[in-house]
């Protein structure tokens, strides 16, 4: 029988009275939860009450990415993301996976880093497993002013003996109770923002310089400048036309870049992920879910011409992401939830689910 019996809405207060009544002074809680939704999403099983197993180093390969573009100086200053330890592990390990790269400020995605420098990036990666293990895994299960967890997530008793070895918390991993991997992919789409915005709280709360005027905090925390995704521009107007792959009106120079499955929610930055847009559709869309023909049209563009140019400009596509996270988000949808379909337009989702994406 599932901890949560059956109900995603009691898994998701569950997860955020945890939040609530704990004691945060860092933020890996919250990252490790994102990771926990998005590794979910990606790998969700077909049978809702199946269990997932999740490796503790890729579960660090996703915390590595979070915070892979909130390392950078924010206003020239660094971001600390623990009470009185501006270094801390984590982050740390992010920043100098970024110097042994040499991709310095950049919002260039993870994978250009891991093809440059496998090996530093294999060392962090079993930094962050032992932190992990050693902390928000062991203590994510715990109400406040608890002394033992409530393991409605997963088991966690293997944890609280952590290995100082990474050799052996690299062959852990966490298995989610059944019902929990469909419940947080389900609720990816309330969770993920909720946990945002704790996070932001919580780091202006650790970094006295960020008062309240001081702007878009969140938007460095969470990637959303759109400067970095301009040199997929040209490269992308030379192989698919001048046009919004949206409503194929002619486009201007300086037009948008869009994620066709938003950022927001699954936060892929792969070429397969983006297409030109025109400014009204781009606005109009926004952070909404697109409906499954223009899946359908995402996906047929031609892999061989992404890989062309990704090889041109050292950025990844990450396709089997794409698809692996669309597998995901559409199977969790609610017949009848509404989908963008163009601007001003919505169309009900009302499918079997399209086997031709897997």
């Amino acid at each position: 029988m599932r901890d949560n019996d059956g109900d995603p809405l009691l898994l998701g207060q569950r997860v955020v009275a945890i939040l609530e009544t704990g004691l945060r002074t860092a933020t890996y809680k919250l990252a490790t939860l994102m990771a926990l939704i998005d590794h979910s999403i990606e790998n969700v099983p077909a049978n809702p009450d199946d269990v997932l197993d999740i490796p503790i180093p890729a579960l660090a390969h996703r915390v590595l990415e979070i915070y892979w573009l909130q390392v950078r100086p924010f206003e020239g200053q660094i971001l600390s993301q623990k009470t009185g330890a501006p270094n801390a592990t984590i982050p740390n390990a992010a920043r100098r996976l970024r110097a042994e790269a040499q991709v310095g400020t950049s919002r260039v995605p993870i994978d250009v880093a891991i093809s440059r420098v496998p090996q530093a990036y294999e060392r962090v990666i079993d930094e962050i497993s032992l932190c992990l293990a050693g902390e928000p895994l062991r203590r994510l299960q715990r109400f406040g002013g608890s002394a033992e967890s409530d393991p409605f997530l997963y088991d966690d008793a293997f944890l609280q003996k952590p290995s100082s070895s990474a050799k052996r918390v690299r062959g852990y991993s966490i298995e989610l109770k059944p019902g929990v991997a469909h419940g947080l992919a389900r609720l990816a789409g309330l969770l993920k923002p909720a946990l945002e915005i704790m996070w932001v709280d919580d780091v202006r709360r650790m970094n006295r310089f960020l008062h309240a005027e001081v702007p878009d905090v969140a938007g460095h925390l969470f990637g959303r400048e759109r400067a970095a995704l301009e040199r997929v521009r040209e490269p992308f107007k030379d192989a698919f036309g001048p046009h919004c792959f949206y409503c194929s009106t002619h486009l201007p120079t300086g037009n948008p870049i869009d994620h066709v499955l938003p950022w927001s929610l699954v936060g892929i930055d792969g070429l397969a992920n983006l297409v030109l847009a025109c400014a009204r559709c781009n606005g109009d869309k926004s952070n909404a879910l697109p409906a499954v023909p223009i899946i359908d049209q995402l996906l047929d563009r031609d892999p061989g011409v992404l890989e062309q140019i990704a090889s041109e400009i050292g950025w990844p596509t990450q396709r089997d992401r794409v698809v692996a996270a669309a597998v995901g988000i559409y199977r969790m949808q609610p017949a009848g939830v509404p989908t963008w379909s163009g601007y001003k337009q919505t169309t009900r989702l009302d499918i079997a689910f399209p086997p031709s994406w897997e």
